[in-house]
């Protein structure tokens, strides 16, 4: 007759036996992960940078001792520059850097990315290069971080270079704007310069006022196009104006690691730049595309994807090269 106490009996010891066995497991997953760190794995190092996204104030990144201003050029469009400036300064932002963008392309699209008001008629990177306003005027705040800044561009700027031609001192306009006395009581760690795509007046303009070039390259056909006309002009910048100017950063965009041109590509870039090329790699991403739509980086349109992650790692590797470390003589 089954359902006696003989069935009951092997019914429970079969399920003490299981949870024993279950205990053991536990016990033995306990022993075998002792001591390590989450950020240790690939998946626990990418929820842990998520994690600095989302809780900002956890991680703190060194100051420098000096404010670095670097400006972001490459007159080759479609690069990812602007995309490249925007990101890297949300993520030194969230990092807990203060950084200020300065808006030098008549598109606007850096300052659309930043949510700052950009039409005509208000203070700019224009009314600054033509001596109207001084920075600490035009200087708006990003509503997406209390450490981001913007110097906004209006549809007035694409004007500027006509205008400029026949002004004193046309080519250091902008260096002046942006000196340690224009800019003295901001607690400013880095200020970011996004070009347009040529070598106008307004390229030179950015050169001279800073000391950093940082050239985004995409990991596509015909990627280093161009870039020789723009060490050329940075040597003559180099030769005449800013001898201080350096090349100190490549970063490469638009990574796609299922193809064998992109690993190509970068290999290429490296073998050229050296140490100057970061480490970190944007890839191509559709959230990174689609948060200027918003009026957003993609550290805010979506913190979690990998091109937030890609821009967190890139902003923390920027922070940590001193010059030593990363100048590099344009060829």
């Amino acid at each position: 007759m089954s359902g006696g106490p003989s069935d009951v009996s092997r019914e429970t010891v079969s399920r003490e036996t299981q949870q024993e066995s279950e205990s053991r497991d536990d016990e033995f997953a306990a022993n075998a992960y002792t001591g390590i760190s989450i950020s240790d794995t690939p998946i626990g190092a990418a929820a842990q940078r998520a994690s600095q996204v989302l809780h900002p104030h956890s991680v703190t990144l060194p100051k420098p001792k000096k404010r670095r201003m670097i400006t972001i050029a490459n007159q080759k469009g479609g690069v990812g520059k602007t995309t490249t400036a925007v990101n890297l300064a949300s993520a030194l932002a969230l990092q807990g850097l203060t950084v200020l963008v300065v808006d030098l392309d008549p598109q606007g699209n850096a300052s659309t990315a930043l949510g700052v008001d950009h039409h005509s008629g208000i203070d700019s990177s224009y009314e600054l290069l033509i001596g109207e306003v001084a920075a600490k005027d035009a200087i708006q705040s990003s509503p997406h971080s209390e450490r981001l800044f913007c110097i906004p561009a209006t549809i007035d700027l694409a004007g500027a270079e006509i205008e400029l031609v026949s002004m004193v001192a046309r080519e250091g306009r902008l260096k002046t704007a942006l000196s340690d006395e224009a800019l003295e009581g901001l607690d400013i760690d880095f200020v970011l310069i996004d070009c347009p795509p040529s070598l106008g007046l307004l390229t030179v303009n950015a050169m001279v006022a800073a000391k950093e070039v940082l050239i985004p390259i995409q990991c596509e056909y015909y990627a280093l196009e161009g870039v020789g006309q723009l060490l050329r002009n940075i040597e003559l910048v180099q030769a005449h104006l800013n001898p201080a100017l350096h090349v100190s950063t490549v970063i490469l965009t638009m990574y796609d690691g299922r193809t064998k041109l992109a690993d190509q590509v970068a290999d290429e870039v490296r073998n050229h730049f050296g140490d100057a090329v970061l480490k970190s790699v944007i890839p191509r991403s559709v959230k990174v595309s689609e948060a200027p739509g918003y009026g957003m980086t993609v550290l805010d349109y979506d913190p979690g994807s990998r091109g937030a992650m890609s821009y967190l790692d890139a902003g923390r590797e920027l922070a940590s090269r001193t010059k030593s470390e990363t100048e590099s003589v344009a060829r």
